[in-house]
């Protein structure tokens, strides 16, 4: 069975990916920072690793970038078989710089905007 994928589909979950990644670490990372927090001896360490979870809380609380985002995006993309791609105007990495440029330029939680073109 062949799936059509919109071009302005792809555009929106491209910047909702960015923008979740933004304010959200992964599960397991937290439980790991959380693990390593109990068995950290020395104060200031323990310190910083307080400081990364509380950021992490407060980043998801509110939807703003995690303090540790300081690169660029890197776009890996998986396409099943029997894909066609609807819609589109230019290229594929047209449509996903699009959904970057939308992602990074969100009005309700604006990332870096040096990376956007």
């Amino acid at each position: 069975m062949t799936t059509t994928i919109q071009q302005d589909d792809l555009i929106e979950s491209v910047s909702a990916a960015l923008q979740y990644i933004s304010y959200y670490h992964p599960a397991d990372y937290i439980a790991h920072l959380a693990k390593a927090y109990e068995r950290e001896q020395s104060p200031a360490a323990k310190d910083t690793i307080a400081q990364i979870l509380t950021n992490s809380k407060m980043s998801a609380m509110g939807h703003r970038p995690i303090c540790q985002d300081t690169g660029i995006v890197n776009v890996f993309l998986k396409v099943g078989m029997d894909v066609r791609w609807g819609g589109f105007t230019g290229s594929l990495d047209d449509a996903i710089n699009e959904g970057v440029r939308r992602g990074y330029n969100h009005p309700d939680n604006t990332l870096r905007a040096s990376v956007v073109a």
